[in-house]
This record gives structure tokens, sequence and C-alpha cells, in this order.
């Protein structure tokens, strides 16, 4: 069973959960900027969570199904047409052969995943079926889709869930978002206000933001210190900070050592909505403690949890 790309829409990839366990060969880990939503339009059409879906970035493609399938997209809002009529987000539905499916205008969010029962088959590289597109891994040859091309969708999907319930576990950004993060490991290279600066501050994601990092845009954080920083480890929502001062915040894509000073750490409960966010939009950072990061991250896993 295979589905054709008519119009690929700006920017999707295939992705799944991320190619772990390489990082200490340099390879990165990639994988859906907003896991949640990946997961939840999985459990719709009846996959396990780290089943390949199709990320969908700002403007979706118009697909064709060739062959009878069962698919569901989850994250942001995108108008949806299956051939001519108006097909609902969060639910599972069916396409028969020669069926399209077609987005059309967004609203909330900036990134959707659409699930096929079965998952994406692309073959695994290091483990994983995600598209890594700084180093060409994974997915369809390591680039976006492109029209013309075909996907084959695998087979064995299990028991699915009617709807995702609406309160769903991500808010959607529309327009911005604020996300909480804890304080990084380099405070004595900073000026004292620094992170009074950070923590009341909105920024801009700018026009080069991609699922490498969102390069931000807003006030100035001194350093004190520029002597070299240690490389070191970078978790996803590491926000690092060069000489210039401006804010990087490490994405999906991201290299797996950097060498900048590290300010903060976007919380792993926040990652999805700030995997939502679009170049123009803004950001804030509300620094928490290590005990409520804990405890919202319980949370998610609670609401995913009662959804399987």
């Amino acid at each position: 069973m295979t589905i054709r790309v008519v119009e690929p829409g700006l920017l999707t990839t295939v992705q799944d959960r991320g190619r772990w366990g390489h990082q200490a060969l340099g390879v990165p880990v990639a994988g859906a900027m907003d896991e949640v939503s990946h997961q939840l339009a999985n459990l719709l059409v009846g996959n396990q969570p780290d089943c390949a879906t199709l990320e969908v970035t700002l403007v979706g493609p118009t697909l064709e199904f060739l062959a009878e399938t069962t698919f569901a997209v989850v994250g942001a809002e995108f108008e949806l047409w299956l051939d001519a009529a108006p097909t609902p987000t969060n639910t599972p539905r069916q396409a028969g052969r020669g069926s399209r499916l077609r987005f059309g205008r967004r609203g909330g969010g900036a990134r959707a995943y659409l699930a096929l029962a079965g998952g994406i088959d692309v073959p695994p590289v290091l483990g994983s079926r995600s598209t890594d597109l700084a180093s060409g891994l994974g997915g369809l040859g390591g680039r976006p889709l492109r029209g013309g091309d075909q996907l084959r969708v695998g087979q064995g999907a299990g028991p699915r869930v009617s709807c995702v319930p609406p309160a769903a576990p991500v808010t959607l950004p529309e327009g911005g978002a604020t996300v909480r993060v804890l304080p990084g490991p380099d405070a004595d290279r900073f000026d004292p206000r620094a992170m009074e600066v950070f923590g009341q501050a909105r920024f801009t994601l700018g026009p080069e933001s991609n699922r490498m990092g969102y390069r931000l845009r807003g006030p100035s954080l001194e350093l004190v210190r520029t002597d070299p920083v240690l490389s070191s480890a970078t978790p996803v929502g590491t926000v690092q900070v060069p000489p210039s001062g401006q804010p990087i915040l490490l994405m999906a894509d991201r290299q797996t050592t950097g060498g900048y000073a590290t300010i903060a750490t976007v919380i792993s409960a926040d990652l999805p909505v700030a995997g939502q966010l679009a170049p123009g939009d803004w950001i804030a950072f509300e620094v928490c403690e290590r005990r409520t990061a804990v405890a919202a991250l319980i949370a998610l896993e609670q609401a995913l949890m009662g959804r399987r």
C-alpha cells in the first residue's frame, strides 16, 4: 500500500521519535518537533507511538491514497479536505483508493502530524526512520518530500481510539507562547542581571529558525566571561547564548555538542509547545524549579497514558 505526493507543501518530512543511542558518534537525534501530537496521531490509527508519521510544516501537502487506508491528523490546526469534503483533525478517517487529502489554511500551531494505519514504511537508518535534514539521513533520501514521491505504508495497526478528547495535552500557540525553563550550568558567565532579563523579555523567532534551532531576537544577554566554553552535550530545549548575546533555542535536529554558554533548558513537558512555534512568533521563558518540571512531565505522561 502506498501514497503519492501530489504537492509536497512547504516542508513535509518523515519523522518518528528520533535516532537515539548514537549521539556519542556525532549523529543527531532528529524526530518529531512535537512528540505529543506525533504520538496522538499514531494512537488514533492504532499504531505504536514510535511508528513514522509525516510532519507537515506551515503549508501542507496534497496526497493521493493509492489504496484504502485509515489516517489521522493531529497538531497544528489546518483546514483539511478529503476529495471535496471538509474533514476534521484529531479524528481517524477512512480514505478510499484514489482519494486525495489536501491541507488548506493554517490556524494555531506550526506543525501537524499525519499518521497512516501501519506507519510510514521507509528503511530505518540507525534504528530510526526520522529525516535529519542537516546530515541527509533517514526518511526518503534524507530530504523533504517532493511532488511525485511515493511512500509505502506498513501493516499491523491495532485498536484505535475514536478521537482526541477536547482537553488535548498540548495547547497550540497562536502567535507565541511562554515555556518553563530550568537554569543552565553557566550562570557564572553571565552578567547578574542577564537571568532577570531573560525571564522578563519576549523574544521573536528569527526568519532563519528551523528544525535545528530557533534564533531568537530580543534584548542582549550580556556575557561577563568570554573565554572558550568546553563543548558539552546539547539536550533538546537547550538555550545557548553566543557572543552576540542573542540566544539560540536548540530543537530536534540540533548538533550533538555545543560550545556556547547555556543559560537555561526548556523543561520536557513544554517542548511540544515550543515545537509548534514558527518564525515570527514570540517566545517567553519562565524559570521554574526542578520539582515543577518533574510534576509537569508526570502530568503530561499520565494524560497520554489515559488515551492509550
